[in-house]
């Protein structure tokens, strides 16, 4: 299992994000990022919507998805 906080994903908060993949990580970061704008955070909003538009960009969007997935392999396990 490895740890990616909300902060390294894009997000604003320091929210330890646990998984034993990349992609475990990157759904518990687009959930949090959901219910915590619907409770009206501010401060995560640009993230959110950075998450919305990677879907919109599929070219750009891999491109992050990529260098996510890269990161977290060099990341050690917890």
């Amino acid at each position: 299992m490895k740890t990616m906080t909300c902060e390294q994903l894009g997000g604003a908060c320091d929210l330890a994000l646990h998984g034993d993949t990349a992609d475990q990580v990157i759904q518990q970061q687009d959930k949090h990022l959901k219910e915590v704008v619907a409770g009206g955070d501010e401060a995560h909003k640009d993230a959110l919507n950075a998450m919305k538009a990677r879907w919109k960009n599929p070219i750009k969007g891999l491109g992050w998805y990529r260098d996510t997935k890269r990161r977290f392999a060099d990341l050690p396990e917890d």
